[in-house]
């Protein structure tokens, strides 16, 4: 167990200009203790690996909706992996099929949380996953 909060940073990637889920993510962070950092629209995998590994966050969470998760995540993990950051919890929501869903559970994304997901469900799976991780 993490002896202070849990510290996120929640990224839009790509053209998708849709955030109104992701902001009801961060806020739900927030009220469950969490220390969320929100970085905006239309980011890249650069932009988002920087500043997470700058804020040294627990976990990565990137949403989308446009469709480009089989692009963008091979990205983040190859960007994460060269800057030694590959203890880095990753983790994707939105929407995306399901066959999606297991390719990025191959490629390392340890969880995805889609559409439908509860709010308690996702802060349970964030503090479960950053407790079997343990300190970093």
């Amino acid at each position: 167990m993490l002896t202070r909060p849990i510290r996120v940073l929640l990224a839009k990637v790509g053209l998708d200009g849709h955030d109104r889920g992701i902001r009801v993510v961060a806020r739900t962070l927030r009220d469950a203790g969490m220390d969320v950092i929100y970085s905006g629209l239309h980011r890249t995998p650069e932009e988002v690996v920087t500043a997470a590994i700058q804020e040294d966050v627990d976990v990565l969470g990137v949403s989308l909706l446009s469709g480009v998760q089989l692009t963008v995540f091979p990205k983040i993990f190859r960007l994460l992996d060269s800057k030694g950051a590959n203890d880095m919890i990753v983790v994707a929501g939105g929407v995306m099929p399901d066959e999606d869903v297991l390719e990025l559970r191959k490629m390392g994304v340890k969880e995805v949380m889609l559409q439908d997901t509860p709010p308690d469900m996702i802060v349970a799976t964030l503090t479960r996953l950053v407790s079997e991780r343990g300190e970093r």
